[in-house]
């Protein structure tokens, strides 16, 4: 398969799936705060709202987007040869290194997650926020993990090409 479709229908692929899971996590956060439940659940479900929204986001946006930067990216390699080098590289070498910053702060809200859970242990609301940001935390930074990924071996198919 074209590497360039492969990645970024990979993009989209996950792009589904973080739109369903904050689609999944608003529903689930929404339902715990309209019930009678103890302040844990509550407080597990903050962190559920937050990062929902932000999957949500990011999701519908990859989703639209995708399919406008295959046809961008094939002009490039068809037409614009030179852009590879001088646009896409760029723009994929920024997206990787924001990764990289993306991956420390989700392993800083696991540890912060943890820390909440354990040092407040006589605290219900403060064990469920630290229980919700360790588990949305880890959601992101597993599926940051396959983009990263997806994007280190199209990185290199850009730059296997720029040097035809």
């Amino acid at each position: 398969m074209n590497p360039v479709i492969k990645y970024f229908n990979g993009e989209r692929a996950e792009s589904y799936l973080f739109l369903v899971l904050g689609i999944v996590g608003l529903v689930i956060s929404s339902y715990l705060f309209s019930l009678k439940v103890s302040s844990y659940w509550k407080g597990f479900a903050i962190p559920f709202i937050m990062v929902s929204v932000l999957e949500i986001i990011v999701g519908i946006s990859l989703i639209y987007r995708s399919p406008k930067d295959i046809i961008r990216v094939e002009d490039y390699i068809k037409n614009k040869h030179l852009n590879i080098k001088t646009e896409e590289i760029p723009r994929m070498e920024k997206v990787m290194k924001n990764f990289v910053v993306y991956r420390y702060v989700e392993i800083a809200l696991i540890f912060i997650g943890a820390i909440l859970y354990f040092a407040f242990s006589k605290s219900d609301f403060w064990r469920g926020l630290g229980l919700g940001l360790l588990l949305q935390a880890s959601i992101v930074l597993t599926l940051d993990y396959f983009a990263e990924r997806r994007g280190f071996i199209y990185l290199e198919y850009l730059n296997s090409i720029s040097h035809e």
